[in-house]
């Protein structure tokens, strides 16, 4: 792994990378069907990266019958749960061989901090990969307890052909949430970037071809969520989606599956995640770190950003003025520079987005603590509001930008009330010093994950997903993520039958 401190580090890695926009079809990089391309671009400077296949409903038939047929003749779903192990930990060893050039590409595709993407994102995109590939050789089938004349065996086989449709905001890792899984349960795959950030996906597919992937079991077909996303939702032969993106696209691919072959579907979907701070709080110094990190972490470009702030009346000055002190480490700029915490925006349609939020506060008359502007590009500044009601839009919609929005409570009754006064339900977190009173609010908030003193989403080992219309039918992450890609089989075996 090549060392990157500087720009200027950076900059050689940049000059290093080739961009390769062709799909991956049965193990081969090829042209969309129709020949059509579509422009991918660094959105933190408008500079045209490559030309993407723009595939349509043709490549997506390729993809799956490539990755059917591999199902099928067993070249992957029959390797034993060893030999997709070995591949599975080639492939991640390969992608550490490449992870600063994957970070870099990363970073110029979404314009993601490169700080970000060489700390977190490639580590754990790899780490998963890791977890998943050993955890598949632990796992055993059961007997059910039916009493001596009978032999009941419940066993677990892969799915088939799954579905994966990516958000553009953690690229990487929701791929590796995903198809780590997905491969390691025997599954063949076909995948869907983001269309904004498809270009280290491609190069994972290619690096699994030279892990030992048989051809047709991992396909990545690029494109527009019309063109492509809505025809896997369709496909008949298409046994399972897992999709994490907007609710309302999570909406439709249930429609999809209603309309075609009842495929299974996990969706994770939106969040507007609350920071609950109680006035007997330890440390607001770390308090603040914890909630400016959980609000403007990746741009606040996460499903579980923490953009709701509740604090407790009697504490809510200290806290800001925690806040005021440590917001200049949040230091925003160009993605590449590894100094900085904060890049660009994703794209000039979700920067149009976020601005408009910073609007209606303004319109609202309501107090802007910290930035509030936007600068060259689509750049926001990291910004708090102060004063949001709970009948505001900042407090009710998923904002998707580096906004921190504050409003007050009185009593712990009233802030379990806030927190899921929400159509969502994915994160949050509760700040005391109370045991009690931590595990009775985590008990009480509706919500996936809930973190006490600190922001996160727990590690491999825990599972990720949303309550109410955050989620729908499973979860990323765990052990528990093998439950989607699988069937539960009953094998019931009469031992007084007699042998002919």
């Amino acid at each position: 792994m090549q060392q990157v401190n500087t720009l200027s580090d950076v900059a050689k890695v940049v000059q290093s990378l080739t961009f390769s926009g062709q799909a991956f079809i049965n193990g081969q990089c090829t042209a969309a069907a129709s020949g059509n391309t579509l422009a991918t671009i660094n959105p933190a400077t408008g500079e045209h990266l490559a030309d993407l296949a723009a595939c349509d409903v043709s490549d997506v038939n390729r993809g799956v019958d490539a990755a059917r047929a591999a199902f099928d003749d067993g070249r992957w779903s029959q390797q034993s749960p060893g030999e997709r192990k070995a591949v599975l930990l080639q492939l991640a060893a390969l992608m550490e061989q490449e992870l600063t050039s994957l970070a870099v590409l990363e970073s110029l595709d979404s314009g993601k901090p490169v700080s970000e993407c060489l700390a977190v994102d490639v580590p754990e995109t790899i780490h998963v990969l890791r977890w998943h590939a050993e955890a598949i050789d632990k796992l055993y089938d059961h007997q059910a307890p039916a009493g001596n004349g009978v032999v009941a065996m419940i066993v677990r086989e892969p799915i088939g052909v799954v579905g994966c449709v990516l958000p553009w905001n953690f690229p990487l890792l929701m791929l590796a949430w995903k198809i780590g899984p997905a491969l390691a349960a025997g599954c063949s795959v076909i995948v869907k970037p983001a269309e904004q950030t498809s270009l280290t996906a491609l190069r994972v597919a290619q690096l699994a071809t030279e892990a030992g992937l048989p051809a047709g079991v991992l396909n990545i077909v690029t494109g527009s969520g019309k063109a492509v996303g809505e025809p896997i939702g369709l496909h008949a032969d298409i046994d399972m989606v897992s999709f994490t993106g907007s609710t309302a696209t999570g909406r439709r691919f249930l429609r999809y599956a209603a309309e075609s072959n009842l495929k299974k579907v996990v969706l994770e979907c939106g969040g507007k995640n609350p920071a609950i701070v109680f006035d007997d709080a330890d440390d607001l110094s770390s308090v603040a770190a914890n909630v400016l990190n959980g609000a403007f972490w990746n741009m606040g470009e996460n499903c579980s950003a923490t953009s709701r702030l509740l604090v407790q009346e009697g504490v809510k000055e200290a806290l800001l003025a925690q806040m005021d002190r440590q917001i200049n480490r949040w230091r925003m700029g160009n993605p590449l520079d590894p100094v900085n915490r904060l890049g660009s925006l994703i794209s000039a349609d979700h920067f149009t987005k976020v601005r408009g939020y910073l609007e209606t506060a303004r319109r609202e008359g309501l107090r802007i603590v910290q930035g509030g502007e936007t600068t060259r590009g689509i750049y926001v500044q990291p910004t708090i509001i102060d004063g949001v009601s709970a009948q505001s839009a900042l407090f009710r919609e998923e904002i998707f930008g580096p906004v921190l929005c504050v409003t007050t409570f009185k009593t712990e009754a009233e802030a379990i009330a806030l927190a899921n006064d929400t159509d969502y339900g994915l994160a949050a977190s509760v700040y005391t010093a109370r045991l009690n009173r931590a595990l009775r609010v985590s008990r009480a908030v509706r919500a996936g994950t809930v973190t006490v003193n600190c922001f996160g989403e727990g590690d491999a080992t825990t599972p990720f997903g949303g309550y109410k219309q955050s989620g729908f039918g499973g979860r990323d992450k765990s052990i528990f993520a093998l439950d989607q890609y699988t069937e539960l089989k009953t094998i019931w075996i009469d031992l007084s039958a007699q042998d002919a």
